[in-house]
């Protein structure tokens, strides 16, 4: 626990603010962090006693030469989870330090507590992130998911929900952006992780759909709160952990097809329209330039924003910023070009799917 890149860091944080020499010396009584660089790799042999009683050491001007590789100074013994894992020493006259030695001893403790908190944090991250590599596998390897919540001590229970968030701008850090996600959605419900820079995975599992529309809901609430920039799509429920493959490419699909301003997107809402994408390309290209005939840019944005305002003339013809009268005659020009009505259920039904696809072959 105790690594020299820890100690070299405990000797500049306390150096620098007691204008003193300071040395961190592991458990086989050798220096391995100082200000004075020529005593690294030294023996000290009142660390050495140290190590050995457990107790503080003071060392007078008087008595240094009894301790070979010593000066005057205080050392203390360095405790970590209630087992000694080194020495600090304070170069100086002892009667000039009072309390401070014992201030450097529990800034040091304190210091090697907080690396391991971050290794520790680091180490679980890691792990949840092999746990998502596997789960969006096309075939996921049980053994080594299992092997990995065991680790952590989780259990993946259904039903199951993958979200995926694609960041465009943020100020947090990722460390702060998967604790506060982890926070909001529970640490025995969710596992997160990037899974390239600007996008994270979320598995909320274990939680019925009233509770995971809630947990979504407020991850919604907390991208907003910290000013993120992004736009988030969620799958719907499924109960196997070999469908976590289908459900995130359901997700990207939802982004994909979804309109852009849209920034909190279900796969529900555009699942119809996604069925387009797993169609025989050629099968569905015929079926959109038999209904659709030579249709344009322009007749494709007045069906479409006729669909959006749910076949309402009025509300159509305020969307384009043209006349109701306008608007009828595109509609009727629709008719006579294809032979379909869009104000007409099933007719509209055929329209849409056609145009789905001739902005799907638009946007290749």
């Amino acid at each position: 626990m105790l690594t020299e890149k820890i100690a070299s860091e405990i000797v500049n944080e306390t150096s620098l603010r007691l204008h003193r020499n300071v040395n961190i010396i592991n458990m086989e009584g050798v220096i391995i962090a100082t200000k004075d660089k020529s005593r690294i790799g030294s023996v000290h042999e009142g660390a050495i006693e140290v190590l050995k009683s457990g107790k503080t050491l003071t060392i007078h001007t008087d008595e240094n030469e009894h301790w070979e590789g010593a000066q005057p100074g205080v050392n203390l013994p360095i405790v970590f989870q209630e087992q000694i894992i080194g020495v600090i020493g304070i170069t100086g006259d002892p009667d000039e330090m009072g309390d401070i030695g014992e201030l450097v001893k529990m800034t040091t403790e304190l210091m090697i507590k907080q690396e391991f908190m971050v290794s520790q944090m680091e180490w679980k991250q890691r792990t949840k992130e092999v746990i998502i590599e596997q789960l969006l596998k096309s075939d996921p390897s049980a053994t080594s998911i299992d092997r990995s919540l065991s680790l952590l001590g989780l259990h993946l229970i259904p039903p199951f929900t993958t979200i995926i968030i694609q960041i465009t701008e943020r100020s947090i850090s990722n460390r702060t952006f998967i604790q506060k996600l982890e926070k909001t959605i529970g640490k025995e419900n969710g596992i997160v992780g990037f899974i390239n820079v600007n996008r994270i995975f979320i598995a909320i599992y274990g939680i019925n759909e009233k509770e995971i529309n809630l947990k979504i809901n407020c991850v919604y609430d907390l991208l907003k709160k910290l000013n993120i920039v992004f736009r988030m799509a969620y799958s719907l429920p499924f109960n196997n952990l070999d469908n976590f493959s289908q459900s995130y490419k359901e997700c990207e699909i939802t982004l994909k097809i979804s309109e852009i301003e849209k920034d909190f997107v279900s796969f529900a809402q555009i699942e119809a329209k996604a069925l387009i994408y797993q169609v025989d390309e050629i099968v569905a290209e015929r079926f959109s330039h038999r209904v659709l005939k030579n249709f344009d840019k322009n007749k494709a944005r007045t069906l479409e924003s006729f669909f959006v305002n749910d076949l309402n003339i009025q509300k159509t013809a305020d969307d384009l910023y043209v006349h109701r009268n306008t608007l009828i005659y595109r509609l009727n020009k629709i008719v006579e070009e294809t032979g379909y009505d869009p104000r007409r259920f099933k007719d509209a039904l055929i329209l849409q799917v056609a145009l789905w696809i001739f902005q799907k072959a638009e946007e290749q």
